[in-house]
């Protein structure tokens, strides 16, 4: 990858005044710096680690993912995946198949570097190796310019700013996202003879957990010959999640062989009334709180909403007094949540109800049809859990009866 580096000779690469200043490079800031170099301008983004790295995720690609993905970008699957395996805390298991793919699985370090890459060819500048402290506004919030910090002391003066940071992220703390639901996510990435991962390809298994809103999951990343096993519950009960992901494994014969890697992190959903724009600053994906509150798929998120940040913050770069500002801003947060908003609403609707009567979502997607379809239909990006919701009595009426 032909990025900047922060010790290279010359110039520092983030002097002059850049349209947009992009801040990490995941999936949501990658689409952001794409979305707003390929309109010309003139875009830094910056990453406080090196590509490739390492990335704590199950790497599902589901059709809303590919669809937002740059034209010609290649996805460097590892399997496609057209068969899921159920099971309700390990037991009454049964596999659905689908013709047709459901979706792919990646690592996110091939992932993540191809999209860098995409920005990069756009005209994007990429320089990594820089650690971002924080925002300041020049002469206020209606300022025509904001500096974005770094740890080692340096300023990059942006017209207008993404903040794509992660979960943790400083520029959403200086937006002002609030949380209402935090969860930890634990995964161990385990390689397995040839012989294991040939039995794993193309199916994935979903177990729904035995803590609240718990489940399991196994993506086999067949090329590489490792299966990614992990696991997702409500933060608070952070010794019974790791009991959950030990059992897990041991229960799907695994426990014999040692992971490669074994990490967590915290995966937080956004309050519906909380900020996503301050001044000159957006935010995007996971710094914004964006993912599926019931499934926690996060990557669709971080693209789509990457994207929007990209394009609106080109708006945001040209607007013309604090005022111009401020409805650039909120048009991005009106196209956020008339999109990415709706479906959050319908996935908390799905994690109450699935919370109380995990068995009846067991058996609606094992026994009815309707339900394993609209399934299928939602990870290959033909609708969403909200438009299910809308336009399916019986899906309302299970929620319902779940949610009892």
């Amino acid at each position: 990858m032909e990025s900047t580096d922060t010790e290279a000779a010359g110039p520092d690469p983030l002097d002059g005044v850049w349209d947009v200043v992009v801040v990490g490079a995941g999936p949501a800031g990658s689409s952001a710096a794409y979305a707003a170099a390929v309109q010309g301008r003139r875009v830094l983004l910056l990453d406080k680690a090196e590509h490739p790295r390492y990335k704590t995720c199950g790497g599902g690609i589901i059709g809303f993912s590919r669809d937002s993905l740059p034209p010609d970008f290649k996805l460097p699957l590892q399997d496609r995946i057209h068969a899921v395996t159920f099971a309700l805390n390990g037991r009454f298991s049964r596999t659905r198949r689908s013709k047709r793919m459901l979706f792919g699985l990646v690592n996110r370090d091939e992932f993540d570097l191809r999209l860098v890459q995409a920005a990069e060819q756009a005209g994007a500048v990429v320089v990594t190796g820089v650690t971002v402290t924080g925002v300041e506004p020049q002469d206020g919030e209606d300022g025509r310019t904001v500096f974005v910090t770094t740890a080692d002391g340096r300023r990059a003066e942006a017209r207008a700013v993404v903040g794509a940071d992660g979960s943790a992220s400083r520029i959403g703390r200086h937006v002002g996202v609030g949380f209402d639901q935090i969860d930890l996510g634990l995964e161990a990435e385990i390689p397995v003879p040839e012989s294991v991962s040939r039995a794993w390809a193309g199916r994935i298994h979903l177990d729904w957990g035995p803590l609240p809103g718990s489940y399991g999951w196994v993506f086999p990343k067949t090329d590489s010959g490792t299966l990614t096993v992990g696991v997702i519950s409500a933060r608070g009960d952070g010794e019974r999640t790791k009991e959950y992901l030990a059992e897990y494994i041991r229960r799907l014969g695994l426990s014999g062989f040692t992971p490669s890697v074994e990490s967590g992190h915290l995966t937080r959903c956004r309050a519906e009334d909380s900020p996503l724009s301050r001044g000159r600053v957006l935010v995007a994906g996971d710094a914004a709180g964006l993912l599926e509150p019931w499934t926690r798929e996060g990557i669709s998120y971080a693209l789509r909403s990457g994207r929007l940040a990209g394009e609106w913050a080109v708006k945001v770069a040209e607007a013309d007094g604090g005022a111009d500002v401020r409805r650039q801003a909120l048009n991005y947060a009106f196209a956020v949540k008339a999109g990415l908003g709706v479906e959050m609403r319908a996935g908390k609707v799905m994690l109450a109800a699935f919370e109380r009567r995990p068995q009846v979502f067991h058996a609606a997607v094992c026994l009815i049809e309707p339900a394993w379809r609209a399934f299928a239909r939602a990870t290959q990006g033909h609708t969403t859990f909200a438009e299910v919701m809308r336009d399916h009595r019986a899906a309302r009426k299970l929620a319902s009866i779940a949610g009892r």
